[in-house]
């Protein structure tokens, strides 16, 4: 059975618009997937990335172009300049984890994130907004929160990093299957194909 690790940071529109298409694809050949919330701005830079706002403006605007393409393939309406972006993803990310460490699934809640700052103008660095969308999930908000504060995972979340980096990710979505790296949502595809060829990882 094929396993992938998932590298994702909550408020990445690019993880928002692969999320759903990533469990539909693993579900299709029975591959499992490591959800792994990572600190991003630590994965750009060991590779030399910077946020959107630093780039130069022809890579602003191709990235413009690249998200309403993403969003046209996918199906979903998207705000190009959602109200609250960028915010401070750390506590909806962590309680992912937490999430995953109580042996939950986070995936819905994860998607409920992205929707809430991609499409519904909320602002996911409220403990309320994240409380909202862990219950409408049908997780403990509170408790999941309490733990989400916890050293124990943000270790965690500091570890998905360093793995991450070790893997070769560049940024998110980043998809690892037997060691091969496969980077943004629009990869599904190949990473789909890999798992059906079982075929030797390809490597630098």
């Amino acid at each position: 059975m094929a396993h992938i690790d998932y590298y994702l940071f909550g408020q990445s529109p690019f993880t928002f618009l692969g999320h759903r298409a990533l469990k539909e694809m693993a579900d299709r050949h029975g591959a499992t997937i490591g959800v792994k919330p990572v600190k991003l701005h630590d994965l750009w830079a060991n590779s030399d990335a910077v946020p959107t706002p630093e780039q130069a403006p022809v890579r602003q605007r191709y990235e413009t172009i690249e998200l309403q393409r993403a969003a046209h393939a996918r199906g979903v309406a998207i705000n190009l300049n959602p109200r609250h972006f960028p915010i401070d993803i750390e506590l909806a990310d962590r309680s992912a984890i937490a999430i995953i460490e109580a042996d939950g699934d986070a995936f819905d809640y994860i998607e409920a994130v992205g929707r809430g700052v991609w499409c519904d103008e909320a602002d996911l660095s409220l403990e309320a907004e994240i409380a909202s969308r862990l219950t409408a999930t049908g997780h403990d908000a509170a408790a999941i929160i309490a733990r989400a504060r916890t050293d124990d995972i943000e270790a965690i979340r500091v570890r998905n990093t360093a793995d991450a980096i070790a893997a070769d990710a560049v940024g998110v979505p980043a998809y690892v299957l037997n060691g091969e790296v496969f980077f943004g949502q629009d990869r599904i595809a190949a990473l789909e194909q890999a798992i059906i060829e079982s075929r030797a990882p390809f490597m630098a």
